[in-house]
């Protein structure tokens, strides 16, 4: 392949009910967030990192899933979990640990209800 084709990174743009809440909830998760627009952010965390939009497109909020792979699943639930977001995020949804074949995951709703599935696949 011609070296400028190569990908560097796929960055997913997702938009919010509550751009203000989201901002705070991907935060206080983790994520360095950085404004890159008034109505844009970067929500970035390690190599990974996306758009967030203040764009309110029910249909397109409802449909977004994201997977987001880790080192450590179990680790990242459990860190998760001792941050009791149900308190600053009563919408949110933090679903246990599923294993599968191929690895294993848990499931995230942000305040907005977007789908993260957090997992890793199997050595």
């Amino acid at each position: 392949m011609q070296q400028n084709l190569l990908a560097k990174y796929i960055r997913p743009f997702i938009g919010c009910n509550d751009y203000a809440e989201s901002i705070a909830f991907y935060k206080a998760i983790g994520f360095q967030v950085t404004s890159i627009a008034t109505n844009m952010s970067v929500c970035q965390l390690g190599n990974c990192s996306f758009y967030l939009q203040d764009s309110q497109v029910k249909d397109w909020i409802d449909n977004t899933m994201l997977f987001l792979e880790v080192n450590d699943p179990a680790g990242f639930l459990s860190y998760l979990k001792s941050l009791d977001l149900k308190k600053q995020f009563p919408t949110i949804k933090l679903k246990g640990m599923v294993e599968y074949d191929w690895g294993q995951e848990f499931f995230l709703h942000d305040p907005s209800n977007i789908l993260w599935h957090i997992g890793a696949f199997k050595e």
